[in-house]
């Protein structure tokens, strides 16, 4: 458990500069939304980092072409139309399209450093203005994956790779079907579907220190099962045809199974919450 708190240490430390001042932002405030894309040539088996803004949402989606597309909805808020041009003026991300990496960076009044190199007389007042941004991004199908979010949903489908994801409060969505992929998460509710029968890859590790994690898994998966309750909580399990696993008997707060032939490690780990493990239908063929 501490090494998934550690995890968050970076992320949290600009949360906090943020949440701060929204604190005390004001209840009417104008609003402003832009729009910001980019598009960056990569390949299969390219990587892509995104660290989110501290509050916005993140959606990853893999396609068969060779191009990175990146989508930003941008909004800020403030007092008046000259404040929102100024907050509007440093909100954003940046994109190095590096030798196979694509890395993007959201920028604004919480990175201080950032901020002193475009705007060094920038207004301490609306350090404290509420923004976000959204980003839905597409990917080549098999790509690898390092994101660090703060608040707000996640999405990831079709894609498959190398994952390392870090979030500290998110509505999380997560379509897997393969790779090397650890997650951690401080709080909110995280949904991970495995619509394949045999995980391809190594391992699949999600923590979530706090919330409700929903595991949905195929009656004929073939893999190994490691769900954990580390506080509090329960597991709800559907799977019945599990077979135990290093004679550890099934709790509601531990389940060591090995289901169907066995295969890759899936491991799932609550620090207080309820996890559901629930069967799915194999999805339609097209």
């Amino acid at each position: 458990m501490k090494k998934l708190i550690a995890g968050f240490a970076t992320i949290a430390a600009f949360i906090i500069v943020y949440s701060v001042g929204t604190a005390h932002a004001q209840n009417k405030l104008l609003k402003r939304t832009t729009y910001k894309t980019d598009s960056v040539k990569s390949g299969a088996g390219g990587t892509l980092s995104i660290i989110g803004s501290p509050k916005g949402s993140i959606s990853i989606e893999g396609w068969q072409k060779r191009d990175v597309d990146i989508s930003a909805e941008i909004t800020v808020e403030a007092e008046n139309e000259a404040d929102l041009a100024q907050l509007a003026a440093v909100v954003g991300f940046m994109t190095d399209p590096g030798m196979n990496h694509t890395r993007i960076v959201s920028v604004g009044p919480h990175d201080r450093k950032y901020l002193k190199t475009v705007s060094k007389k920038f207004p301490k007042r609306l350090l404290e203005m509420p923004y976000r941004i959204d980003y839905k991004i597409m990917v080549p199908a098999f790509s690898d994956l390092e994101i660090d979010g703060g608040t707000g949903d996640l999405i990831i489908k079709n894609v498959e790779g190398t994952m390392r994801i870090n979030y500290l409060e998110s509505n999380a969505d997560l379509e897997l079907i393969g790779g090397t992929v650890t997650a951690a998460f401080g709080k909110g509710i995280v949904d991970i579907t495995v619509p394949v029968s045999s995980w391809r890859g190594r391992t699949l590790d999600v923590q979530l220190i706090s919330g409700e994690m929903n595991v949905n898994l195929l009656e004929n998966l073939n893999a190994e099962i490691d769900a954990k309750i580390l506080k509090t909580g329960s597991i709800s399990n559907q799977f019945e045809n599990w077979e135990k696993r290093d004679r550890t008997a099934f709790t509601d707060k531990l389940i060591n199974a090995k289901a169907g032939g066995g295969g890759s490690r899936l491991t799932f780990s609550l620090g207080a919450g309820t996890m559901n493990l629930r069967r799915i239908s194999p999805p339609a063929k097209p």
